[in-house]
C-alpha cells in the first residue's frame, strides 16, 4: 500500500541528513510537498503546545527527490502522531 496524501510521514533525508515529520501533500517524480516540523524538536514542540507556550510552526517544504532517502507513513503501535495527540490534547490538523 503506497503513502497517500493527506497521511502523516516521517521523512528521512540525506544531504544534509535530517528527519521530517508530518503530513504529505504531495509526492512525484521531483519530489516530495509536506507540511512538518524537524523530528529533533519533535519533544519541546509538543511540551511547548500542552503548555500554551510560543513554539515554532510547522512549514511546508519541498524536498527534491534527489534528498530523499525514505518516506515512512507513521503507522505502527506507538505513532508519532498518537504521541502528539496524547502530549497536547490536540489534533495535529490543527497545526
Amino acid at each position: 500500500m503506497k503513502v497517500a496524501a493527506g497521511e502523516a510521514v516521517i521523512a528521512i533525508l540525506h544531504t544534509p541528513r535530517e528527519k521530517l515529520f508530518g503530513i504529505l501533500d504531495e509526492i512525484n517524480a521531483a519530489g516530495i510537498h509536506l507540511r512538518a516540523i524537524d523530528l529533533e524538536y519533535f519533544d519541546d514542540w509538543c511540551a511547548a503546545i500542552a503548555k500554551g507556550e510560543p513554539y515554532l510552526a510547522m512549514s511546508d517544504y519541498f524536498i527534491p527527490m534527489w534528498r530523499v532517502e525514505r518516506v515512512i507513513r507513521d503507522a505502527g503501535e506507538s505513532t508519532m502522531l498518537e504521541l502528539f495527540e496524547q502530549r497536547t490534547g490536540r489534533n495535529l490538523g490543527e497545526f
